[in-house]
């Protein structure tokens, strides 16, 4: 089962939600967590065995865009990193039912994973879609993409792999390219504001769904490490 107790960071880019886990979720949690789960430990896990590319994931949610992209993908192990069991749960079910069978999950602060559970230059490429945006200006410090967010993809990307976020709100896409475009470290894969054209591999999540229909546009951004 999911373990989340551990030493916490002063500030999160994610709330701590107690939704209600359904009996299927639940079910899933137990019956497949032991065949699609690594639990969190502060230790770089062995995880690209057998796989030509290693992608990762911050933030499934329900795991829509994961299970879409493992399955069009599978030369690839993808890894997706979600703190909410619900989501979780929901995502297990669905990798059980499609018999995937290069799709890992932890249940842990992705920071964290990503500090204490990743190999130094393994990885293909990270994923971002559509992160809370803490919109409100008082927030912003909450926001997981920052200089030290950045700092800590350069070193886990491979050369030439790539960091794709993805966002519905404008404030958050300017602050986001604001981090890469400037970084020489990088090279930027859209136009000069950083935005690009979305990679036919990446679904529509019903995140940007609603953003949608609430009039946002949608922004991606593909950063690849030089």
């Amino acid at each position: 089962m999911p373990v989340n107790d551990t030493k916490t960071r002063s500030i999160r880019s994610f709330v701590r939600r107690s939704g209600r886990i359904t009996p299927s979720q639940r079910q899933a949690l137990e019956n497949y967590w032991p065949m699609y789960g690594i639990d969190y430990a502060p230790a770089v896990a062995e995880l690209a065995a057998g796989f030509e590319a290693l992608k990762l994931e911050i933030g499934i949610g329900n795991g829509d865009a994961l299970v879409s992209m493992a399955a069009a993908d599978p030369r690839s192990l993808y890894i997706g990193v979600e703190v909410h069991e619900p989501g979780v749960g929901r995502c297990l079910n669905r990798v059980h039912q499609q018999r995937l069978e290069n799709v890992r999950l932890i249940n842990h602060d992705a920071v964290e994973v990503l500090q204490h559970m990743i190999e130094p230059e393994s990885l293909d490429r990270i994923l971002l879609f559509f992160p809370d945006p803490w919109h409100k200006k008082r927030h912003h410090k909450r926001r997981i993409v920052n200089a030290a967010f950045r700092d800590l993809v350069y070193g886990l990307l491979k050369p030439g792999a790539v960091i794709h976020m993805a966002t519905d709100w404008q404030d958050y896409a300017e602050w986001m390219a604001g981090q890469f475009v400037a970084d020489t470290r990088f090279s930027n894969l859209g136009d000069a504001d950083g935005y690009a054209e979305c990679p036919s591999y990446r679904p529509p999540t019903r995140f940007e769904q609603r953003g949608r229909r609430l009039g946002h546009g949608v922004w991606d951004l593909l950063f690849a490490k030089k």
